[in-house]
């Protein structure tokens, strides 16, 4: 009997994009997306890093995917043609490229030319028409979009991602800036938040020296920026998260256990068939060799992309 069709998955764009180490073997690599998973569920760490188990597109995830494009390739544009018409006339050709380099975005809809792929659409020019009340593209000139960074800890812990914009003042003053196409948290979700913005100002830090003046938030579901100043305490601390987390991650791979933690995130799980919590049973662990660990555990969502 024929073995079974084992799926290939592409390399993460972290992956293709990280930068060789010289004397440096490191003991692992995080982003700020998978520390995030695994502190609100060591199991959907699991899921997505070591099972890499795929999930399907959401309308939600692929909107913030292409609204981000729209509004990285706007700069491209000379400040005055920065409009909310132009930024409108860019949505369908971004749509075509999208699904031109992943056409299995074109099943999120029964019909691409039909009224439900329309009213998405139009919803997207909705989300960048509300950018516009936020930030005047026409006197902005970002030092740098969708930018990848990375450094490596004394613990030799690397970590890495991509930040969707550096604004650098005259006096050099660093501003990042991370586009966030659904609602502000409420309350005791901003947290998430925050920390990923920690993390990416941590690592500029520690490759740049110099600790960004303002970390902030652009959230275009309800027309909110959130606004953080950081100092080098507050970046010691996120660092000494980051650490922690990755103790306890290596910590449930020694062991093997890797528990569910059940909450109001679970309706976005796409795994729940698969949780214990749901009465699901994962997979078995798939062997893990060495040389794969640290790819592995530095998957990085692609640049671009969105939560909701």
């Amino acid at each position: 009997m024929a073995s079974p069709t084992v799926p290939t998955v592409a390399a993460s764009p972290a992956e293709r994009l990280s930068t060789p180490v010289d004397g440096v073997e490191v003991v692992g690599a995080l982003s700020p997306s998978r520390a995030g998973d695994f502190t609100t569920c060591p199991l959907l760490y699991r899921f997505r890093t070591i099972d890499r188990l795929p999930e399907p597109p959401s309308v939600d995830a692929v909107r913030g995917t292409l609204v981000h494009k729209v509004l990285e390739d706007l700069f491209d544009l000379p400040a005055a043609e920065r409009t909310p018409e132009r930024a409108r006339t860019m949505v369908d050709p971004t749509w075509e490229a999208l699904v031109e380099a992943e056409p299995g975005l074109a099943e999120l809809f029964e019909d691409r030319e039909g009224p439900q792929a329309a009213a998405w659409l139009a919803s997207c020019r909705v989300v960048l028409d509300r950018w516009f009340t936020l930030e005047d593209p026409t006197r902005l000139e970002p030092a740098e979009r969708e930018v990848y960074v990375e450094t490596v800890l004394e613990s030799r812990l690397l970590l890495r991602g991509f930040v969707d914009r550096l604004d650098v003042a005259p006096d050099g003053a660093l501003r990042v800036v991370d586009y966030k196409t659904g609602r502000s948290p409420g309350e005791g979700f901003e947290a998430r938040a925050l920390f990923q913005m920690r993390f990416y100002a941590l690592v500029l830090w520690r490759t740049r020296g110099v600790v960004p003046k303002v970390l902030q938030l652009v959230y275009l579901g309800n027309g909110e920026i959130v606004r953080y100043e950081p100092d080098e305490a507050d970046l010691v601390a996120t660092e000494r998260k980051v650490e922690a987390i990755w103790a306890a991650i290596r910590s449930a791979r020694e062991s093997g256990e890797w528990l569910p933690s059940p909450g109001r995130l679970c309706s976005w799980c796409a795994h729940q068939a698969l949780c214990p919590a749901f009465g699901g049973t994962p997979p078995p662990l798939p062997v893990v060799e060495p040389s794969d660990a640290v790819s592995a555990q530095g998957s990085e969502d692609a640049p671009g992309t969105s939560t909701p």
